[in-house]
């Protein structure tokens, strides 16, 4: 079975080309790099016809071509000899290197290393006169040269592909650091702006039903009234969010998060709507963080209360307990009850999700007939850095570890 070589690269075509046509030339001009040799000036043609076809292999078999290029100008020396076949065999030193195998890469300059050192000890024990060692230096120039050449500039190479791909790591690595990033920073967001409208449009929609459905004028007007506090109000809050959002530049001075001493007010505008609350909320002040977190839970609780809860008291508990803060908003409840209001179901997610980012925990369920959210938020400093830091290099998916698996049960969706 015949084999069959690759196609030489077309640059390889010409150089054997131009190498073989540079022989013929400097063989008929009778320019030889020795004078004598044991075999005529004719056969130099043999060495370089041989040098110049491997030289079509100098790429796709670059071992292959140094071993027979090594006989080919092992036979040139017993010619005259013709520099263009040793610039060729120079050549194909160097190109096994630089295209051979890693074994290979590493092999032959040291063989051609050690083969020049053996020539040039060889001469000097035969000759034993100083001028055996240009030849051996001849020999070294001819293979050990262009092989260590060969070496340096494959290491270069390599060198440089590893840098591109360790360029091309870094640049996926940044891109998912952004992704990731955009993607929890879009969950902060959606989070935040639930728990600034959701109350208000669901206060809206409970007004506005029974506006709809009671043929009263003074009770439509003063759901009218409560429907149109709420829209200004949500208005408001909206308007305060995509300002920080439009807020690039930093020219403007940071917008006020809400406090627990907001928490009155917060109680105040859910009696408007309709709800029976009551607010224990003890002394002392909390880091900030945890301030936004039980706010926005206590927010959350309220609306949940207005759109499900059925007739009756609401409690807000608030209470500093171990180097924590403990909350507690309970509402009537009646299962079965179907809900006052439609819900989205994202409001005890992103209770637990408020919760885990500060190491706190979160329960809500019936028990009895009160349904009771229960949220116990840690106080102690480098608890909430920890966590702080932990929300920024999630690598989780949108929502923190933790929380992204939470298992929601029937009746939580429906809060």
């Amino acid at each position: 079975m015949a084999v069959r070589l690759p196609r030489p690269h077309r640059f390889d075509v010409f150089l054997a080309a131009g190498g073989l046509a540079g022989g013929i030339v400097l063989w008929a001009l009778g320019l030889h790099t020795s004078g004598s040799g044991v075999l005529g000036a004719d056969w130099g043609l043999i060495p370089l016809t041989v040098t110049a076809g491997l030289e079509l292999l100098r790429r796709t078999r670059p071992q292959l071509a140094l071993i027979f290029g090594t006989f080919a100008i092992t036979f040139d020396m017993f010619t005259p000899g013709n520099v263009a076949t040793i610039l060729m065999f120079t050549d194909l030193a160097y190109t096994a290197v630089l295209y051979g195998s890693p074994a290979a890469a590493r092999r032959i300059p040291v063989t051609t290393g050690l083969v020049s050192l053996g020539v040039t000890l060889g001469f000097l024990v035969w000759w034993r006169e100083p001028q055996a060692i240009l030849v051996g230096l001849g020999c070294a120039v001819v293979s050990f040269g262009p092989a260590a050449t060969g070496a340096l500039v494959r290491n270069h190479h390599e060198a440089a592909e590893t840098a591109r791909l360790r360029a091309e790591q870094t640049a996926l690595l940044a891109e998912m650091d952004r992704t990731q990033a955009v993607t929890a920073e879009r969950a902060r967001m959606a989070r935040e702006l639930h728990d600034m409208v959701a109350g208000h449009l669901s206060a809206i929609a409970i007004h506005s039903t029974a506006a709809l459905s009671l043929d009263d004028p003074d009770t439509s007007r003063t759901s009218l009234a409560v429907i149109r506090e709420n829209s200004v109000a949500g208005l408001t809050e909206m308007r305060r969010l995509i300002g920080i959002l439009r807020d690039s530049g930093g020219e403007t001075g940071p917008m006020p998060t809400p406090t627990l001493d907001g928490l009155g007010a917060l109680v105040a505008g859910a009696r408007a709507n309709g709800l029976d609350v009551t607010l224990d909320a003890g002394q002392g002040s909390v880091p900030a963080p945890v301030e936004l977190a039980a706010y926005r839970i206590v927010q959350e609780s309220l609306t949940n209360a207005l759109k499900h809860a059925a007739p009756g008291p609401v409690l807000v508990l608030l209470r500093r307990a171990d180097d924590a803060l403990r909350i507690e908003v309970s509402s009537p409840y009646r299962p079965g009850d179907g809900p006052r209001a439609p819900g989205s179901g994202a409001g005890l997610p992103g209770m637990r999700e408020r919760a885990a980012l500060l190491g706190g925990a979160l329960t809500a369920g019936p028990g009895g007939d009160r349904w009771t959210v229960e949220a116990l938020l840690p106080l102690a400093e480098h608890t909430l850095a920890e966590h702080t830091r932990t929300e920024h290099t999630r690598t989780e998916g949108a929502v923190p570890k933790g929380t992204a698996r939470t298992e929601v049960s029937d009746e939580e969706v429906s809060a």
